[in-house]
């Protein structure tokens, strides 16, 4: 499969850990943002495309939905697989998720087993799955 580009938006200094060693244990490129604001910034620059976006829903600066409303509005950016990781798991969330633009919705706490699938199938088919 080779090395991927996966950048990881969240502000939590924890969960970014958890992520970063997921990433790494698979043999890939973590990018990090803790906010919405350098997230668009690293996203400008064509040089950094990644191949999976994680998404913090709770974010400083730009709300999580507003940021993957404008991620999924890029025609450079929109193919990207966009993931969701909440902790807002009410009735209505994950919807509220997808409606934005999202792919798909993992909830917080980070499931590690889950995570590593999820990076594993979008990394191997990236949005193939979806659309068909």
């Amino acid at each position: 499969m080779g090395r991927k580009k996966i950048l990881c938006i969240e502000d939590n200094k924890t969960n970014m850990l958890l992520v970063s060693r997921i990433v790494g244990a698979e043999g890939h490129e973590l990018l990090q943002a803790e906010d919405g604001k350098i997230a668009l910034r690293l996203l400008q620059d064509e040089q950094v495309q990644p191949d999976v976006i994680l998404l913090d829903i709770n974010i400083p600066g730009i709300n999580g939905l507003d940021l993957a409303k404008l991620i999924k509005a890029d025609e450079r950016l929109a193919p990207i697989p966009l993931l969701a990781t909440t902790a807002n798991v009410l009735i209505g969330d994950r919807e509220r998720c997808i409606a934005a633009g999202c792919d798909d919705y993992l909830p917080k706490p980070l499931d590690i087993r889950k995570l590593r699938q999820m990076l594993r199938e979008y990394l191997q088919n990236g949005l193939a799955e979806k659309e068909g």
